[in-house]
């Protein structure tokens, strides 16, 4: 048998496509080259691009705490009992309040709030102890400084609670004496799913992760264009045969790239300093990363296309990313939020990101469970990033 070799034969227009492909390529390899040159080359940009998250890694998690200590208190006891005594050995040993005043006038209370040296009065009247046991009821008054309505909640909820526990204490002592009927007695027990030690860090790292990611994404790309503009750089591109969307891929992909060295060290610093390792996959999280710098990196694009200067880019990213911090549900439940505010959140890709790392670190979320959050992530990398493209005027 004979060998045959099948040959195919190419039309001119086919050879024109390929030819134009290959040129393509080698112009995006070139524009890569640029920019990998010009941001390694300026030492400013690397220490924004990695020590400055790493420094706010290290720091922010520790002042970000949800939970409230060292509440100044200042106690006004007009009863001086042995009941008195035991209610205020019980708060201040609870670990969260300071007795930082004790007296028996309310006015000289006022004056340590008034002064900034109290947080709460908790005022206890004469006879209180008489009417607790006589009375089987008694009254104290709660007085609360709600300049910090976080703290005043917070606090007052907190003393509330310690005083409920006392109550219980005391009724279990008198179910001893025969004169009381013994009452029925409920205990619960909690169980605390995917974070059983409360531990605030373990849910504030991730967010603060997603932010620390954005505002590297965002800012560094919104100047991006602008700062050629500047320079002057963008006129010798201007007089050359690049196309748009060959411009906007060479000003993506380094940051692109440099995002999730970024994201990696994060996770590192997470794993060294807090203890944090991802219940989930490793895969789910860098798949949703990948998408979600795609959208916010196409933001970043999409400012410097309208700005003039490099102000502009930077004010009007700043603006952008303070709506994103605060409607990101990272400090405050989006369920908490008014019916206007999680309408603005939907259009908020922060708020994704938070909740699907949240899930996968804490719960083990996989793909199947966050398809919604990516398929909406998807679709805004998909409009940032062409409305950019078709944004871009290459002889404006």
């Amino acid at each position: 048998m004979s060998n045959k070799k099948i040959s195919k034969i190419l039309t001119p227009r086919q050879l024109a496509g390929m030819g134009a492909n290959q040129a393509g390529m080698r112009t995006l390899k070139f524009l890569l080259q640029k920019e990998f040159r010009q941001i390694f080359r300026d030492r400013s940009i690397l220490s924004i691009i990695f020590m400055i998250p790493i420094i706010q890694l290290l720091i922010l998690p520790w002042a970000a705490d949800y939970e409230i200590k060292n509440i100044k208190l200042a106690v006004v006891d007009h009863d001086h009992s042995e009941y008195s005594r035991q209610l205020i050995n019980k708060v201040t040993a609870s670990g969260y309040f300071i007795l930082t005043n004790y007296s028996a006038s309310y006015n000289n209370g006022i004056k340590q709030v008034e002064r900034d040296k109290a947080d709460l009065i908790l005022e206890i009247p004469a006879y209180f102890e008489k009417d607790l046991v006589k009375e089987n009821e008694a009254k104290l008054f709660l007085a609360v400084n709600a300049i910090n309505g976080v703290k005043a909640g917070l606090g007052s909820a907190y003393l509330r609670s310690i005083i409920q526990d006392y109550n219980s204490e005391v009724r279990m002592k008198w179910i001893q004496f025969p004169r009381f009927s013994p009452e029925t007695n409920i205990e619960i027990t909690s169980s605390n799913w995917f974070n059983p030690l409360m531990n605030y860090k373990f849910f504030m790292v991730p967010g603060i992760l997603v932010l620390l990611l954005t505002m590297v994404g965002s800012n560094l790309t919104a100047i991006n264009i602008v700062k050629e503009k500047e320079i002057g750089t963008i006129e010798q591109i201007n007089v050359t045969p690049v196309k748009k969307y060959h411009f906007i891929l060479g000003k993506l992909i380094p940051f692109w790239c440099l995002g999730l060295v970024v994201f990696t060290i994060g996770f590192i610093i997470a794993w060294l300093v807090y203890g944090i390792v991802p219940v989930g996959s490793f895969f789910t999280i860098y798949f949703f990363a990948a998408v979600y710098l795609l959208a916010v990196l196409g933001l970043g694009l999409l400012i410097s296309t309208y700005a003039n200067n490099q102000q502009q880019a930077m004010l009007i990213s700043f603006f952008i990313m303070m709506i994103f911090v605060l409607l990101s549900g990272l400090y405050t439940s989006i369920d908490s939020m008014p019916g206007w505010a999680k309408m603005i959140t939907r259009f908020n890709p922060v708020s994704y990101f938070i909740e699907v790392i949240r899930m996968v670190v804490l719960k083990g979320s996989s793909l199947a469970d966050i398809r919604y959050q990516l398929l909406t992530i998807f679709g805004f990398a998909v409009i940032l990033n062409s409305w950019a493209v078709i944004n871009y005027r290459k002889r404006s």
